[in-house]
């Protein structure tokens, strides 16, 4: 098992990519505390794990308190003995075209996807750099490249890029590894009102393969970053998305 003895957080792990990389982690070993802001939800995925034969624990904290957060890792490291693993992938979405588009949505985005990762990154790091010891995926969108109607999403995960090449270097010679996965179009229920999009998609230059990626495609690529198997990559934005980020945006 690649993950023995190790301990991972995952935030938004209530269902889709997030609820799929805990579920790889806990499978591979880990000891996984799954983060929601919905304890109901984050219950429901540890359930699931633990009848897997998996070890996990809800832990409700909103990630854009940083007291949460850090009462968070505290209570990992009390029931676990570390924090070795850190999956930043609360998030949401605020899309609309930038003339129409609240000063609310763009706040609310850059607090969940940027300052929250930052929070949480920071919280983690100092179990890390204690234990000499740590791996971070921070998981935003092929988004962060610009798009129509995603300016603050756009943005937000433009600079989550930046922050994870910033705490790359400043982490590196602690033993730490930071790296960012970009998914492409998944097929979650994000998309559930949206079939008639995705599948025009599919029949366009804008998604390559003649499929769309399952939240299990992102999980296992996160699976690696997290072990000792990419102990040699830090800093980098890995996509996972059939191709999309080679293609123009179709309009």
């Amino acid at each position: 098992m690649l993950f023995k003895g190790k301990t991972a957080v995952v935030t938004g792990a209530c269902q889709g990519i997030g609820a799929a990389i805990a579920k790889e982690l806990a499978r591979q070993g880990a000891q996984v505390v799954v983060n929601d802001i919905l304890q109901s939800a984050a219950t429901d995925v540890v359930e699931n794990i633990r009848m897997a034969g998996g070890k996990a624990l809800p832990i409700m904290a909103d990630v854009t308190n940083y007291a949460a957060v850090d009462a968070m890792m505290a209570e990992t490291v009390h029931c676990f003995g570390a924090v070795d693993i850190l999956v930043n992938n609360a998030g949401a979405v605020r899309d609309n075209l930038v003339l129409d588009m609240p000063e609310s949505d763009w706040d609310s985005i850059a607090d969940l996807c940027l300052k929250g990762s930052w929070f949480c990154s920071k919280s983690a790091l100092g179990y890390m750099k204690k234990n000499q010891y740590g791996r971070i995926m921070n998981i935003f969108s092929g988004a962060w490249l610009g798009n129509i109607g995603h300016s603050n999403y756009s943005a937000v995960k433009a600079g989550l890029a930046g922050l994870t090449r910033a705490l790359a270097m400043e982490f590196v010679r602690h033993n730490i590894t930071i790296n960012a996965v970009a998914p492409g179009l998944i097929d979650m229920p994000l998309y559930t009102n949206q079939r008639e999009d995705v599948q025009g998609q599919l029949t366009t230059n804008a998604q390559p393969t003649p499929y769309i990626g399952q939240a299990e495609d992102v999980a296992k690529i996160v699976a690696f970053l997290g072990s000792d198997n990419s102990r040699y990559i830090t800093g980098q934005v890995i996509h996972v998305d059939g191709g999309k980020s080679l293609c123009c945006h179709s309009e």
